[in-house]
């Protein structure tokens, strides 16, 4: 059986929620071995014995203070000594940056933001704002591939994975640019916009006002997201934003309110599963993609379906 190689992500010692989508992928394809480069690695493989995780690669060094040019190198190591089907990597900023210098430094053909990945190795993409779906396969060397979180729904399963310690060496070059100091992201009580299984966004016709957006996300246990207009505008932080020039997510169930639905946002979130929309305007675009649609105002509508949804669960 073929190894699929796939980078965990973690933070603070604990890992993302990607990584189970990650590990079900790779089961999915062959045999699904986990690579972390951290130093206390051991304690986060723990960690994956819910997944279905075959192996465990645990590569202890100094990564934190290197960053992605030093993963990147130790990654391509392990790449050309176990010769895997595949190296499947979350698509984040950080990802994205990894799997372009494994890339490079393997001369391996590359595939980002994929949606999907079959046992064929054959990828789905979304791509010019969703209104086109592309098919690809790489054709040279281990393909690898970036997969967008909440592609997936990480399968459940005890597992025994076997731990190997692997030896990775970082060059002179990847160490010229080390992070003196990091400042991790200060997390309030909601989920984190790229990982959460339902997101409730505002846009233009909020008019600043997110009351009722925050409200409806927290019944729905959801992250907050906005348009680009919004953020422009300085009602919602940029880190909020959803669409080509912000955040790519692909929750469950995704709830655009007051967003018209300009194809720079829905570039960001047209792989959502469901798609409800609320806009008073009923020939605005985000209609036409909508899964649910209710042409009305926000400030009606929202704070009546977060009622019944506050009655229902009590």
């Amino acid at each position: 059986m073929s190894s699929v190689i796939f980078l965990v992500d973690h933070t603070a010692g604990k890992i993302s929620k990607a990584a189970g989508e990650l590990a079900t992928y790779a089961k999915s394809i062959g045999e699904s071995v986990a690579v972390i480069f951290a130093d206390n690695a051991d304690s986060i493989a723990s960690q994956l014995n819910v997944f279905q995780v075959d192996k465990v690669i645990t590569v202890t060094g100094e990564w934190d203070k290197y960053g992605a040019p030093a993963i990147a190198e130790g990654l391509a190591q392990i790449v050309a000594a176990k010769n895997p089907a595949a190296v499947l990597i979350t698509s984040t900023a950080t990802g994205k940056e990894i799997a372009a210098r494994v890339s490079v430094i393997t001369g391996s053909g590359i595939i980002t933001d994929a949606v999907n990945v079959d046992k064929e190795l054959i990828t789905t993409q979304s791509v010019f704002g969703g209104s086109t779906t592309v098919h690809s396969t790489v054709t040279k060397g281990v393909p690898v591939i970036t997969l967008r979180a909440n592609s997936i729904e990480a399968v459940a399963a005890t597992s025994t994975p076997v731990i190997e310690a692997f030896a990775a060496t970082i060059s002179d070059a990847a160490k010229l640019a080390p992070i003196s100091s990091a400042t991790p992201v200060v997390k309030g009580g909601r989920p984190d916009l790229t990982e959460a299984s339902i997101v409730v966004s505002g846009g233009r016709g909020t008019n600043g006002d997110f009351k009722p957006v925050e409200a409806l996300a927290d019944a729905l246990g959801a992250a907050v997201g906005a348009s680009r207009a919004a953020t422009d505008a300085g009602w919602y932080p940029h880190s909020n934003q959803v669409g080509q020039t912000g955040k790519t997510v692909s929750p469950q169930l995704y709830v655009a309110a007051g967003i018209s639905g300009a194809i720079q946002h829905r570039a960001g979130m047209q792989t959502s599963k469901t798609i409800v929309a609320i806009n008073k305007d009923p020939e605005a675009p985000i209609l036409e993609i909508a899964d649910f649609a209710v042409v009305g105002d926000l400030f009606n509508v929202l704070p009546q379906a977060t009622a019944q949804i506050i009655a229902r669960k009590g």
